[in-house]
């Protein structure tokens, strides 16, 4: 939960610099990552692209590591080698500063209808019957909303927060 809250506020001193708007929502000819994540954009499946952006706020690139993945591993610092690997958390592309529910980032190990999902970018309908696996933290797992909270989740409560965006799909980025 700490690095999803570090992740938070790294984007909200992020955002008060860019119009209040978070990396998605703002080009990247201005810092943002929004023509990046843009559908059928080659790069669109670079979930690490994102915390890029928020390089400069983050302490670390090692808290974009959670300690219970064990598929990737922990950056030491933004070089050319940094990459979806060293990123445990999906990217919330439809998060914005004045949208309290929608979902900014999260645990990336969450399945739908029984299959866990695939790096890549996911556009779900609210009522996706969505769970978590039990790759991390027993079944649970950590969301990060657009006004900055973090909860923690179990697979009913990840379904009602994903219900409650306000929105009819969501879109993510998985690394």
């Amino acid at each position: 939960m700490n690095n999803l809250k570090q992740i938070g506020v790294a984007g909200r001193v992020w955002a008060d610099d860019h119009g209040d708007l978070y990396p998605p929502e703002v080009s990247v000819t201005t810092g943002g990552t929004k023509e990046i994540f843009s559908r059928g954009s080659r790069f669109q499946n670079l979930a690490f692209l994102q915390y890029l952006a928020l390089s400069n706020e983050l302490a670390t690139p090692k808290i974009l590591h959670c300690a219970s993945d064990t598929d990737g591993f922990a950056a030491t610092n933004f070089s050319p080698g940094f990459c979806n690997r060293n990123v445990s958390y999906f990217v919330g592309l439809n998060a914005a500063t004045n949208s309290p529910q929608t979902l900014d980032a999260g645990d990336d190990n969450f399945e739908i209808n029984g299959v866990p999902v695939k790096s890549g970018m996911l556009e779900l309908p609210t009522n996706a019957p969505v769970s978590w696996t039990t790759a991390r933290h027993h079944k649970t797992g950590n969301i990060l909303l657009g006004d900055g909270s973090v909860q923690q989740a179990t697979s009913s409560s990840l379904r009602t927060a994903w219900q409650q965006t306000g929105l009819t799909t969501n879109r993510l980025v998985i690394p």
